[in-house]
């Protein structure tokens, strides 16, 4: 990813055409939309510069003669105006809106898509927090491009282009006095524009940190409280907040600082306009309804000219945000099915043959090197070894979360590098150590929503697991809803229901990674019960560091170091005096210093 996706305070220039065009493709689905958008907002400016022009004529053609013959048709007309300029605004802003939200949706709906095609290895490396905000608040900074940037800054220019020719156009001298002080004006605002980029950079480093202060603390509260870190966790926060209300104080300085200076400008204009224009009235050389329009169009003018800055601002965020959204969006998918996939005919056997694999993460050391073994249709394997030996890493390889350095892993004899990865995965079904409960009922968590899993699946891998009797207690059964992280279920419970979702799927093959090592014993021997049922005749790889949960396995790998040191079954492992697997059982059924 580009080096703008490493920091999140990042402002670019305020027009990237190579960016421009990218989003241009996202926008060109609703051109019409634009369009109208567009035809919508110069409507309204060419309306709303009809204005003084109008007021002009009333005052020299009926208030300065008295005269009232006729004056309906101007007013009538005026209060046209102020009707279209209402229903135009109402418009250009509904249609700029609408285009902003369905440019949006379809960015925001690729991004996410794109973030669930990525390997495994990238959401190793970028943290959760870099991602959610490139979903979020990333994509929320192009609406607003679209909603307060690039088009208004079009209409904004039109109207000050207008605005400039009527004046020229009704007296030069004046409207060259009018705007001697544009070029101040411009340079006040370009002095200005840079102190709140600058202001705007450190507010959004100042929320970035209290952002990622506040998930780290309420994620690992329980620990907070546990080791009484409250306090010292109130200072730290008291002050990233104290940063964050100086960053906001900075802004707020300078955005009141040019507000003012503005104003005081625009002052300074139309005094210089009653002075010139007061002499030229009294001189014959314009009327006094150009004198009064004059007045009006001037503080026209310098309204947008204010506007400019901010929207060049929103501007400057927007590409930014595009800058890490695209960054994120070339990111390669390292992992995809090929084009022509080979697929297994009729329902799987479940043979898997790793054949001198060797993988390491990254950059890393290998963390299997040179391993080979292979498990027969419908058999038992179990996995040892200590803590960091690869036992993870065989599975992680099996399904292609990732892909190996050298070798090859074959299923039903076809390298899974071959297959298609949603037949991969739907050959092998999987409980991780680290079991996830998504939002939404305990029936929607085992079956995932496939419509392929029937209730009847979903109750019958509920009791195969042994989480039937555990969803029975519940007030609303398999309906009973399920809080952010299963928070309202124990660690024995998420493990059970993970368990039945494997199931759900009848997969050829099951793995078992340390399915049953957050249940309690008496759950641990019905799950090992049913476990006979759900096995048989189906190739299962079982990864346990109780060791009493494998003694039944056809056959035993031990791991040690990414390399297989020992292989047989357990009675056999067991006769090697300086075995590992003999050491591994015995530190674990010593009796206690």
């Amino acid at each position: 990813m580009s080096a703008a996706d490493d920091r999140d305070d990042v402002l670019g220039k305020a027009y990237d055409a190579r960016l421009v065009r990218r989003l241009a493709g996202y926008v060109r689905p609703y051109r019409g939309l634009v369009a109208a958008t567009i035809v919508a907002l110069f409507a309204a400016a060419a309306v709303q510069l009809a204005q003084p022009w109008i007021v002009r004529e009333v005052i020299d053609e009926f208030v300065v003669r008295r005269r009232s013959a006729g004056l309906a048709v101007p007013v009538a007309l005026f209060l046209l105006t102020v009707v279209l300029d209402f229903v135009l605004g109402f418009v250009q802003l509904y249609l700029l809106e609408r285009t902003g939200q369905h440019v949006v949706y379809d960015l925001r709906t690729e991004v996410f898509a794109h973030l669930q095609r990525l390997p495994s290895a990238f959401f190793d490396r970028t943290p959760v927090g870099r991602l959610m905000t490139r979903v979020t608040t990333d994509v929320e900074s192009i609406n607003e491009a679209f909603t307060s940037g690039l088009v208004l800054i079009l209409a904004d220019i039109a109207k000050l282009v207008g605005i400039l020719v009527i004046l020229f156009g009704m007296d030069a001298r004046l409207a060259a006095i009018t705007f001697a002080v544009v070029p101040l004006a411009l340079l006040v605002s370009w002095w200005f524009r840079v102190r709140v980029r600058d202001a705007y950079r450190a507010i959004r480093t100042a929320v970035a940190r209290l952002n990622a202060f506040l998930q780290e603390n309420v994620s690992g509260m329980r620990l907070v409280q546990l080791f009484r870190r409250e306090r010292l966790h109130a200072d730290e926060f008291a002050a990233l907040n104290g940063g964050h209300r100086q960053a906001q104080l900075g802004g707020v300085f300078y955005e009141s600082a040019f507000s003012a200076v503005a104003e005081l400008m625009g002052s300074i204009t139309l005094a210089a306009i009653v002075w010139a224009g007061g002499a030229r009235l009294l001189g014959g050389a314009i009327t006094f309804g150009t004198l009064v329009a004059f007045i009006e169009y001037a503080g026209r003018f310098f309204r947008p000219l204010q506007e400019l800055s901010a929207r060049y601002t929103v501007m400057q965020a927007a590409m930014a945000s595009s800058e890490r959204i695209f960054g994120l969006l070339d990111t390669p998918r390292s992992l995809r099915s090929p084009q022509d996939p080979v697929r297994i005919p009729g329902r799987p056997r479940g043979e898997i043959v790793f054949e001198h694999v060797t993988f390491g993460y990254g950059d890393g050391p290998d963390v299997l090197s040179d391993v080979s073994f292979r498990v027969a249709p419908g058999e038992r394997l179990a996995v040892v070894g200590w803590t960091g030996a690869g036992k993870s890493t065989l599975i992680r390889l099996l399904a292609r979360l990732y892909d190996v350095r050298s070798g090859r892993i074959l299923l039903d004899g076809i390298d899974v590098r071959d297959m298609d990865l949603r037949e991969l995965r739907k050959t092998i079904g999987v409980v991780l150590q680290d079991h996830f409960l998504f939002g939404g009922t305990i029936a929607s968590n085992i079956s995932l929503d496939d419509p392929a899993v029937s209730e009847a699946d979903v109750r019958r891998a509920a009791e195969a697991a042994q989480a039937d009797r555990v969803i029975a207690r519940l007030p609303h059964g398999y309906d009973e809803r399920v809080r952010e992280r299963g928070g309202n279920f124990s660690v024995g419970e998420k493990q059970l229901i993970s368990f039945a979702r494997a199931i759900a799927f009848d997969p050829a093959v099951l793995i078992l990674d340390e399915a049953t090592a957050s249940v309690d014993p008496e759950t641990e021997a019905r799950i090992q019960q049913a476990l006979e049922r759900v096995l048989a005749g189906r190739t299962s790889i079982v990864i346990a560091h109780r060791l009493a949960t494998i003694r039944n396995a056809d056959r035993i790998l031990v791991l040690h170091r990414g390399r297989i040191v020992e292989e047989g079954t357990h009675a056999s492992l067991l006769e090697r005096e300086d075995g590992l697997y003999r050491s591994l059982v015995q530190l674990q059924t010593q009796p206690a210093l």
